[in-house]
């Protein structure tokens, strides 16, 4: 076994390269496990580090329509891949992902952009612009915020964060004032939306939010992609999320929580530092709780903290080996 020592963190996180226990990898794939504590509270955490120039490997998502499958199933329904892992936000209500899936160059699901208000402010909405990670045909990684639409072919990024715009429109898309006429508050000089935002030609993505690191460094977006209110930020919770090196190293890592003196999970402040000391260059938060579960070769790495075991979820991020 080899131990990676990250290079400063919480006492020193050691990570212990655990392959033999998944099986057949390919060499560009490893497991690693650690048990060290977060600022002393019990810890188990698993990533998952892929080669993204390595043509033997397939990155990909798959959905489903008006209902949840286990993670388990989306194996058995996609040929036995190497790897499944939850992915975006869900309303249990509908079964809807709330952000957005690339799959093969096409757009298969949407950000939800927006939020309605209360009390005095119920017609009023906040049209936030959710994060996502995606990789290119060239296999080259990206972190941005996006805006979405049923219309348009492609999704549309932002290589900086923006605040949320606010109106009276319940939805938002291409024809309303709000996205063609959009400028950024920091620049107000610059233009309307065609300078803010480019298309985002991804072949494959999964959204979450809020985006955790940026150029290197801990950067949570929370407030401006408005997803976790008050002192939520600092709750600890399993955790699931994504992001890449600078040598093009896909990291995909996944927190163990509620299970008292055993594994109690992460704040999002935590699992950027987690995910820095690893070498992520950028990386977001995806979807965590109940629903944080990755199979390698159809084993379990964290335990899911549902008493029932894996959440169903509609949408999951698959690694194959070709």
């Amino acid at each position: 076994m080899m131990i990676i020592i990250a290079p400063f963190s919480f006492s020193q996180l050691k990570w212990v390269k655990v392959d033999s226990l998944f099986g057949n990898l390919p060499s560009s794939f490893h497991v690693y496990r650690t048990t060290g504590s977060l600022d002393g509270k019990p810890n188990i955490a698993y990533y998952a580090e892929a080669d993204l120039e390595d043509k033997h490997l397939e990155f990909t998502t798959d959905t489903t329509y008006q209902r949840r499958l286990k993670p388990s199933q989306f194996y058995e329904k996609n040929d036995k891949p190497l790897l499944v892992v939850n992915c975006t936000f869900f309303s249990f209500a509908t079964n809807q992902n709330l952000n957005v899936i690339i799959k093969n160059g096409k757009l298969v699901g949407y950000n939800i952009h927006s939020i309605e208000g209360r009390g005095k402010d119920t017609f009023t909405y906040r049209h936030p612009f959710g994060s996502a990670i995606g990789i290119s045909k060239k296999r080259e990684a990206d972190v941005a915020w996006l805006f979405t639409d049923s219309s348009l072919r492609h999704a549309y990024s932002s290589q900086r964060v923006l605040q949320p715009w606010t109106d009276s429109f319940p939805k938002v898309n291409t024809r309303n004032a709000w996205f063609m006429k959009y400028t950024d508050k920091l620049h107000p000089q610059k233009g309307d939306y065609k300078r803010t935002f480019a298309k985002w030609k991804m072949q494959t993505a999964v959204g979450g939010g809020p985006v955790l690191l940026q150029n290197g460094e801990i950067r949570i977006t929370n407030n401006e992609e408005l997803k976790f209110t008050g002192k939520a930020i600092d709750d600890r919770h399993p955790r699931t999320a994504m992001g890449y090196t600078k040598d093009n190293k896909l990291i995909i890592l996944v927190i163990q929580g509620r299970f008292p003196g055993i594994a109690e999970g992460a704040t999002l402040r935590q699992a950027a530092q987690v995910l820095k000391n690893i070498g992520c260059y950028e990386a977001l938060n995806l979807d965590g709780g109940g629903s944080s579960s990755m199979l390698i070769n159809n084993i379990e790495t964290i335990k899911p903290s549902d008493k029932e075991g894996q959440r169903q979820v509609p949408a999951v991020f698959i690694v194959k080996a070709l």
